[in-house]
């Protein structure tokens, strides 16, 4: 661990420096005008300013930009702050091992992911992709749609998203059960997962990525749904085996999915998930609604401001399980 044991100890000139990760667009910072010494990084000089700094601010989602250069031994940022609600990008070995402070961007995305969730379900059961299809061909095509009040939805991950999804959608009058890591008070744990996926018309994937998550919905569980159910991740691409869920659709064993995120992304021209009947494909947009850059910028600033008085953080991730514990 570096000697630098209060913030801007190792400065001559009495400020803290703060390395940014990415540069486009820029962070609104303009409240620690004065305050910090500001730099910027890429990937190619990352490793070199790295020891360098007091703080990191993780901006650009760069897939293995931090655990590529992160230092072993040595001088290194006593405070890693990452703009995204998943961590998995930056950990590595060397950080989780270490006393860094690592904090995410948890409170950001929670209600604009809900609304994503929500308008997929309403547009999935009203079959408005189709509609669009039929319109775009001038074709006049009566159908029925789905009612949405009266399903259920199985939504997996209870962190402050899946909360927030599992609320929006009671709000449609869905009946909602919700799978955490362990079982609670209003939480089913996942020893009730398959069961669960048995029996709902919608199953919402926003768990964390974590060993114990990697490839969890593949052809097993996508066989024992329901053939009328449609499947949602707005989760990390990498819960789902998307082999299994091409295989689901095509051979009709679910009525249909949405994925915001992807194993690759961004993901190809010559993806054939494009092409898989009865998917949404969207480019990992549902908690990106106007002013969310905005929105964490002033996040960061309001940490840093708690990090510079030696006040407790918010957010701190629990760097073993790779997410922030419940409460």
């Amino acid at each position: 661990m570096s000697a630098r044991t209060s913030p801007g100890a190792s400065r001559p000139s009495g400020r803290p420096t703060l390395l940014v990760l990415g540069t486009d667009p820029l962070p609104r910072l303009g409240r620690l005008t004065g305050r910090v010494r500001i730099e910027y990084a890429d990937e190619s000089t990352l490793a070199e300013r790295l020891p360098h700094a007091d703080v990191l601010l993780v901006w650009d989602l760069a897939p293995h930009a931090v655990r590529r250069a992160w230092p072993g031994e040595g001088p290194r940022p006593r405070w890693v702050h990452a703009a995204s609600a998943g961590v998995e990008h930056l950990m590595c070995p060397e950080l989780t091992a270490s006393d860094t402070v690592v904090t995410n961007a948890r409170g950001v995305f929670d209600r604009p992911i809900a609304e994503y969730v929500a308008a997929l379900v309403l547009a999935m059961a009203k079959d408005l992709p189709r509609t669009w299809d039929l319109q775009r061909q001038h074709e006049w095509r009566h159908r029925e749609s789905q009612r949405v009040a009266g399903t259920r939805a199985c939504v997996v991950g209870s962190g402050p998203i899946g909360r927030a999804i599992a609320r929006t959608l009671k709000a449609l009058d869905v009946t909602t059960a919700l799978v955490g890591r362990v079982p609670r008070t209003g939480i089913h744990g996942p020893g009730e997962l398959d069961r669960l996926m048995a029996r709902a018309d919608w199953v919402v994937s926003a768990a964390p990525l974590t060993a114990e998550t990697r490839g969890m919905f593949d052809a097993r569980r996508f066989g024992m749904m329901q053939p009328s159910a449609r499947f949602i991740n707005v989760g990390r691409g990498q819960l789902v085996v998307e082999e299994a869920l091409a295989g689901a659709l095509s051979k009709r064993w679910i009525a249909g999915a949405a994925l915001d995120v992807f194993q690759h992304e961004p993901l190809g021209p010559d993806s054939p998930l494009w092409s898989v009947p009865g998917l949404i494909v969207s480019p990992h947009m549902s908690g990106d609604t106007v002013g969310w850059q905005d929105e964490l910028s002033a996040q960061f600033v309001e940490l840093y401001e708690r990090w510079a008085a030696g006040k407790p953080l918010s957010n701190v991730v629990d760097k073993k399980r790779g997410y922030v514990p419940g409460h």
